[in-house]
């Protein structure tokens, strides 16, 4: 079966989530969904997520294009990096994240969007 053509824009997503200091846009695409997520400094996961996934660390895995900003990122086994415009992450389950510096944080996340930011 030949796959159709689809156009959405972040403009007007299927879902958004907010919550503290950011929020999350969601389309929906032939069974998958790709999200836009949205930091605000001073955005931690562990102060601003956790409350709501109610796991010690993030469990979405995430393949993400870091469109702006700088996100500092700590996985569980102590490794750690910043990544900042123009790079790609492959981030498995277990991290914690947060914006550096003054500037908002957007990525496009291909893998990891559909639960992202949802209660348990």
């Amino acid at each position: 079966m030949p796959q159709k053509t689809a156009h959405k824009t972040f403009g007007k997503p299927d879902e958004d989530r907010t919550f503290p200091n950011g929020h999350a846009e969601i389309l929906k695409f032939a069974g998958a969904e790709i999200g836009r997520l949205s930091f605000k400094p001073g955005w931690r996961w562990s102060t601003d997520v956790k409350p709501i996934a109610k796991t010690a660390s993030c469990e979405a895995p995430h393949f993400q294009y870091h469109v702006s900003g700088r996100l500092a990122i700590r996985m569980d086994d102590g490794t750690e990096f910043i990544a900042g415009p123009g790079d790609v992450t492959s981030l498995p389950s277990g991290h914690d994240a947060w914006v550096v510096g003054n500037e908002p944080v957007v990525v496009v996340d291909w893998f990891g969007a559909s639960n992202y930011a949802k209660g348990s």
